[in-house]
């Protein structure tokens, strides 16, 4: 496979978008900001949600991570389902599985009805994120027109966290828990409707057929490494590394592989998801841990938790607006090493919280300027590892990419749930926590740094 150009420099303002590829962006942008919406919205009524339907506290966790299983697991798999069959095929799909397993979440009474719900929306969410984003990616050939988009979709994440959190305090407050699945069933009835009048096809790949043995391996391995992190296993993280690397044998092998090896040899691809790897895993790290102080140390309730992530929040949104004009000046790779150095540094000061409520004087700006990083990142990293794809792999690339975030998102937090377990006090072990994820950020840093500096032959 001839490898693609790429390039990090800096490129002059993008053109004005036209009238149709405004309306792609907004309902295209609109299913991003729901599923993010959806991923914050049930951590807020999650004790509520569990007493209502007869779970115990330490069974819990798995209301989130009967989610984060197939949402992660199933993103490789279903990005290439959507180069082989349609992307707008499989957009639609999920869109009608997420509608029915969010009524379905809402009506349930018991465990094993929430439970599939879950486990339907994360595979609806698995469909649904790279059929999206690969949508977005090839509605827009202009990069410069392509890394603003993106850059909303990165505001669009992070507001949708944002407004996730603050709905699902007000909606368990004033209506019911049940709401945090019901709010997801108009809006993805309204995209569903209007997606075919507004989205254009994208032609299906004939002659080609699923590597079956390469995604069951695949499959089984990310599932089996997430729920590792998840229980703590290392049972089933043995066998979800075992898995993965009989997966990338047979991908040697295979004469229609589920992932072109040749692609991850391309730096800004394999570069580009190891730096949203950081990014998400970080992220959802450090969010994990100041809920936890928030709650537990300072004893604020869920709702007034979710007004201390709005503030910062709103930084996170102008990021998103502003990130992609920044890297069509500066270029992505020096976007990208910035915002995350953004990132990481403001998360050290953290390290110093007391269980004082004057210390929200410390910690609220810390929050504000590190989202600000943080969404750069995400936009940065995501013009990297999706720029000079060929168009028959962009579901490819961006499964690849909504793996990287989703198992980020996923593994970090039991990853620095176990680094607080070695401290006997809830605040020293969040503080050791808070130094494991700083110390993280900066070798991936460093990393990036070399990896993106390698040169690689133009397309002729």
């Amino acid at each position: 496979m001839e490898m693609p150009h790429f390039t990090t420099e800096r490129t002059s303002e993008a053109p004005p978008m036209t009238a149709r590829q405004r309306l792609v962006a907004v309902l295209l942008l609109g299913a991003n900001f729901m599923l993010s919406a959806d991923f914050s919205i049930l951590n807020v009524a999650l004790p509520d949600v569990g007493r209502a339907v007869g779970l115990t506290v330490s069974q819990y966790p798995w209301i989130a991570t009967s989610f984060a299983l197939p949402a992660a697991g199933l993103s490789l798999l279903f990005g290439r389902l959507g180069d082989l069959y349609g992307l707008r095929r499989m957009f639609l799909v999920g869109l009608a599985l997420l509608t029915v397993s969010s009524f379905l979440g809402g009506v349930a009474t018991g465990p094993i009805l929430l439970l599939s719900a879950r486990v339907l929306q994360g595979i609806a969410t698995a469909m649904t994120g790279p059929a999206g984003l690969a949508l977005l990616i090839t509605a827009f050939d202009d990069e410069r027109q392509r890394a603003r988009v993106l850059g909303l979709n990165g505001a669009l994440l992070s507001g949708g966290f944002t407004f996730g959190a603050l709905a699902g305090g007000m909606l368990v407050d004033v209506l019911s828990w049940r709401w945090a699945f019901f709010i997801n069933v108009p809006i993805a009835l309204a995209i569903l409707i209007l997606t075919p009048f507004v989205v254009p096809d994208s032609r299906s790949r004939d002659g080609l057929r699923l590597d079956i043995p390469g995604a069951l391996s695949g499959t089984i391995g990310l599932v089996a490494l997430v729920f590792g992190f998840t229980e703590q296993s290392w049972s089933a993280l043995a066998i979800g590394v075992a898995t993965l690397v009989l997966f990338f044998r047979i991908e040697r092998r295979a004469p229609m592989p589920l992932v072109a090896i040749e692609m991850l040899s391309w730096p800004q691809v394999r570069w580009g998801n190891v730096a949203v790897l950081t990014i998400f895993s970080m992220e959802a790290g450090l969010i994990y841990l100041v809920t936890l102080y928030l709650q537990e140390t300072l004893h604020l309730g869920p709702f007034a938790t979710g007004l201390v992530f709005g503030i910062p929040g709103t930084a996170s949104i102008v990021a998103g607006v502003l990130a992609g004009r920044t890297i069509a000046r500066r270029g992505a790779r020096r976007v990208l090493l910035l915002a995350l150095l953004v990132q990481g540094g403001l998360t050290a000061p953290l390290i110093f919280l007391g269980s004082d409520t004057l210390y929200m004087g410390l910690l609220v700006p810390a929050l504000f300027i590190g989202f600000f990083g943080h969404i750069t990142a995400v936009v940065a990293a995501s013009v990297i590892a999706t720029s000079g794809i060929p168009e028959a792999s962009k579901g490819l690339a961006s499964g690849l990419m909504t793996t990287s975030q989703r198992v980020g998102s996923t593994v970090d937090i039991p990853a620095l749930a176990a680094v607080m377990t070695m401290r006997a006090d809830l605040l020293g072990g969040i503080h050791a926590a808070l130094v494991a994820d700083v110390l993280l950020t900066a070798v991936a840093v460093v990393l990036i740094a070399f990896g993106l500096k390698q040169r690689w032959p133009a397309t002729g």
